[in-house]
């Protein structure tokens, strides 16, 4: 009769809802990250379109950035001959 009142075995159930707590955590970590991607891609393209296409490595220093770097001295029929 002692063995009534004892507690039945439920390891193998909690390892279960352990591990499944496990997978939707890490399926929520992936949703997320594909969520952070999908936004950067948005702004990335969005940056695009507000700065027109024009590069970066143009120097905003310079009076006519897309003309290059001009040598001193030179006039445009010295530069091309």
């Amino acid at each position: 009769m002692g063995g009534l009142f004892k507690k039945p075995d439920n390891r193998a159930a909690e390892q279960q809802l352990e591990m499944q707590r496990q997978e939707n955590a890490r399926v929520r970590e992936e949703a997320q990250q594909e969520r952070a991607d999908i936004l950067e891609a948005k702004t990335a393209r969005r940056r695009a379109m507000q700065r027109g296409g024009s590069r970066m490595l143009l120097s905003a220093a310079r009076v006519a950035p897309e003309m290059g770097i001009q040598t001193f001295g030179a006039t445009e029929q010295e530069r091309t001959a």
